[in-house]
C-alpha cells in the first residue's frame, strides 16, 4: 500500500463519514463561484481564535447559499466528494433554523437538501440528513425541529443533533425533546465535549439519550465519562483536524484519538467543516496513520464503527464491511513505531499512557 503520494489504499478503505456540516462542505471552487455571484467575501480558513471566532467564517458561509438550488448543489456536491475518498455513507448536519426563512419556510429548506442527496445517490456513495437544534434558540425552535425530523424521516433524516454553545446552553434544558426523539427511534447524535467539558458529554448521554456524540474528545478530562461512554457503546465521531484549528486540543499530535481507542471507546473519524480546514476523510484517516500513529489494524477498526454505528442501509453497510474485510488482509506490514497490528498498538498505548486514558494537558 501507498506511502507517498495520494493515499489510494485509504480512498480504498470503505467507511462512512457521519460528522459533517453542509455549509462547512461547500467545495471551495463552489464557495467562490457563490461568493462572486452575490458580492459576498469568502470565508477564511486556518486555525480559529476559538469557538466564537470560527462562527463568524461558518455564518460568511451560510450566507454564500442564497437560494434553495445552491442547497440542493452542495448536498449533491458533497456526495460527489464523499465518492473521491472511498465514503459509502454520509450524514450531513442541517439546522434549519438558523436560515431565519430567508429561502422559504423550513421545509423547503430540508426537501432541497434531501432532494440534492438523492439526486446524487449512487452504489458508490450516498447519504442521509440529521436535523440539528441550536442551543442559542428558544425551545420553541427544539420542538420545531423534532418536528422536521419526524416527518421526514421516512424520507431521508436519520438523526436529530444539537449544536452551538454548550457551556452556556446545556443539554438539561432539551431533556424532553430528545426523550421524545429517542422514544420514537430517531438517532440522538448532539454535540458535546468540544466547548466544555467531560459534564457536558456525560449530560448528553444520560440525559439525552446520545447514541453518538459528535466530538466528545474532552471526556477524557474524566476517566468515569470515559468508561460511561465505553460500557454504554456510545461513540465519539471526532475531528481531529478541527479540534486542532479551534484550540480544542493544543496541537494534532496530542489529539487524545489514541487514548480514546485504547480505553474502548469506539471512535470514528470526520471532517467537520472541510471547507474551512483545507481536509479531507482521507486525509484524516492519514492524519491518523502518519500523526498519530494509528496502525492500519486500528484503521480498519475505525472505519467499521464509522458504518455499524450509521444509519446507513444494512445492505450497502454489509457490501462495505466485507470490503472492509478484504482491504486489511494485505495490511500486516509493522507500523507505527514497530508495532505488529492493532495488539501491538495497544501495547505500545499502554506503555505510552499508563493504565488510564490521559487527560488533556
Amino acid at each position: 500500500m501507498r506511502r507517498s503520494g495520494v493515499p489510494a489504499d485509504l480512498v480504498a478503505l470503505p467507511k462512512a463519514e457521519l460528522h459533517l456540516h453542509l455549509e462547512g462542505a461547500l467545495r471551495r471552487a463552489t464557495a467562490a463561484e457563490l461568493a462572486d455571484r452575490y458580492r459576498l467575501p469568502l470565508p477564511r480558513t486556518g486555525r480559529f481564535a476559538g469557538l466564537p471566532d470560527f462562527v463568524v467564517a461558518y455564518e460568511q458561509a451560510r450566507d454564500l447559499i442564497g437560494t434553495l438550488e445552491d442547497l440542493r448543489r452542495v448536498a449533491a456536491e458533497l456526495l460527489i466528494t464523499a465518492r473521491e475518498n472511498g465514503v459509502v455513507w454520509t450524514e450531513v448536519h442541517l439546522i434549519p433554523a438558523t436560515y431565519g426563512g430567508r429561502l422559504g419556510p423550513d421545509e423547503a429548506v430540508v426537501e432541497a437538501v434531501l432532494d440534492g442527496l438523492a439526486s446524487a445517490a449512487s452504489p458508490a456513495a450516498a447519504g442521509g440528513l440529521i436535523i440539528g437544534v441550536n442551543r442559542m434558540l428558544p425551545l420553541a425552535a427544539a420542538e420545531r425541529g423534532l418536528a422536521l425530523a419526524l416527518r421526514y424521516r421516512d424520507a431521508g433524516v436519520v438523526g436529530l443533533g444539537l449544536a452551538a454553545d454548550e457551556a452556556r446552553f446545556p443539554a438539561s434544558l432539551f431533556a424532553d425533546v430528545f426523550r421524545r426523539a429517542g422514544d420514537a427511534g430517531l438517532p440522538v447524535v448532539p454535540h458535546a465535549g468540544e466547548g466544555a467539558g467531560a459534564e457536558s458529554v456525560r449530560a448528553c448521554v444520560e440525559q439525552l439519550g446520545a447514541v453518538r456524540i459528535n466530538h466528545g474528545v474532552r471526556a477524557v478530562e474524566d476517566p468515569e465519562v470515559v468508561e460511561l461512554l465505553r460500557d454504554r457503546g456510545v461513540s465519539l465521531d471526532v475531528c481531529p483536524s478541527s479540534n486542532a484549528a479551534l484550540g480544542v486540543v493544543p496541537s494534532l499530535s496530542e489529539h487524545p484519538l489514541p487514548a480514546l481507542l485504547r480505553a474502548g471507546v469506539p471512535v470514528s473519524l470526520n471532517t467537520d467543516c472541510p471547507l474551512f480546514l483545507a481536509t479531507s476523510t482521507v486525509r484524516e484517516y492519514a492524519l491518523a496513520r502518519d500523526v498519530l500513529g494509528l496502525p492500519d489494524e486500528a484503521l480498519v477498526g475505525i472505519a467499521a464503527t464509522s458504518l455499524r454505528t450509521s444509519s446507513c442501509p444494512a445492505e450497502r453497510r454489509e457490501a462495505a464491511l466485507a470490503r472492509l474485510a478484504a482491504w486489511r488482509e494485505p495490511s500486516t506490514q509493522p507500523v507505527g513505531g514497530g508495532a505488529q497490528g492493532l495488539a501491538g498498538f495497544l501495547v505500545e498505548l499502554t506503555d505510552q499512557f499508563g493504565g488510564g486514558p490521559r487527560g488533556r494537558e
